[in-house]
């Protein structure tokens, strides 16, 4: 009888246990779907940006946190994985002027930021450097790291792209140039330059840059919107190619890696999927319709696109109301 207990209890308790095995695997796949449910609202919803601030470039770390840089306020605006916006980089310091370009790099801890001093084109920005520079900050506190100056008194430091070996390479929109920073450089250098690279007459030459999966660098040209092709062999630079688009690029601006190929922004509204096959490049619409996007970053299966607005604070609708500014998400194809 004694034996017949025991087995009775033990038989008991393993099917409490299995029940509770199986309760708590519900509860986990309820928790789960709730949380990807969360996610997919979340990523679905605008994020507001503070007011007047003029976004120009937008990057983000794996956690989904997003890094804004401003064209006229300066400084670097955070956005948690929560929703809490703050500013992360105050504007002016490290002695930064506007911010354009902003890369985040969770390799190096590094968050990259191109500043340059607007002030020649009536634009205010804090600080009162001359010149054009890129500025590095710890990517976890924000404390400044280096200060690099780019060479050329025209020079306009616009984005920055990090290669594998860590080395950032930077676009230049008035010069034709592409500059590197190896890891533990003083001093950037010029990593890459080409006839084809310089400003048009009345232009405005590089401007996105990114390393492809292949190892290459692609760079686009603002005006008249180009997309090259410079190979990359054991650390430099090799021939600078043109690509064919299929479509023409109207103001190409940002350009971010995407699995095999690039998403790209054009200035007149569009994100884009950009897939390269020799000197051609595949240009699919994946958002039209933007208001004057600037830059993209993606998290997870969204894209995060910046609308920089910049008619109204440089252009024609100088001193009209641009409206709010936000960061807008859009869906990636799979």
């Amino acid at each position: 009888m004694k034996k017949h207990d025991n087995a009775l209890r033990s038989r008991r308790q393993g099917e409490t246990l299995a029940i509770g095995r199986t309760l708590g695997a519900a509860a986990a796949i309820l928790a789960s779907s709730l949380l990807t449910t969360g996610l997919a609202q979340a990523e679905s919803t605008p994020v507001n940006l503070p007011e007047k601030c003029f976004p120009e470039s937008v990057s983000a770390t794996s956690d989904g946190a997003l890094y804004v840089g401003s064209f006229n306020h300066g400084g670097v605006t955070r956005v948690t994985p929560t929703g809490k916006v703050d500013a992360f980089i105050s504007p002016g310091a490290n002695g930064s002027r506007s911010t354009l370009g902003v890369l985040a790099d969770e390799k190096s801890g590094t968050l990259y930021a191109c500043s340059n001093d607007l002030s020649g084109i009536g634009v205010p920005s804090p600080g009162s450097g001359k010149g054009a520079f890129l500025k590095t900050f710890d990517l976890r506190t924000g404390a400044p790291k280096g200060s690099f100056a780019l060479k050329d008194d025209k020079s306009f430091c616009n984005d920055i792209a990090v290669g594998s070996d860590g080395t950032a390479y930077i676009s230049d929109s008035f010069a034709p140039y592409v500059y590197s920073l190896k890891p533990g450089a003083t001093a950037l250098e010029v990593w890459a330059t080409d006839p084809a690279l310089a400003p048009a007459k009345d232009g405005v030459g590089l401007d996105g840059i990114a390393v492809g999966g292949d190892g290459n660098l692609y760079v686009t040209t603002f005006i008249p919107g180009k997309l090259f092709r410079i190979t990359v062999k054991d650390g430099k630079a090799g021939a600078v190619t043109e690509l064919k688009p299929s479509s023409a690029l109207d103001h190409a601006d940002a350009l971010r890696a995407h699995g095999d190929g690039l998403l790209l922004i054009e200035g007149a509204g569009r994100l884009d999927k950009v897939t390269v096959s020799g000197d051609e490049a595949k240009i699919e619409v994946i958002k039209d319709g933007l208001a004057e996007p600037v830059s993209v970053a993606q998290v997870g299966d969204s894209a995060w696109v910046a609308e920089g607005k910049l008619s109204y604070l440089i252009g024609p609708n100088k001193d009209k109301d641009p409206g709010p500014f936000v960061l807008k998400s859009v869906a990636l194809p799979k």
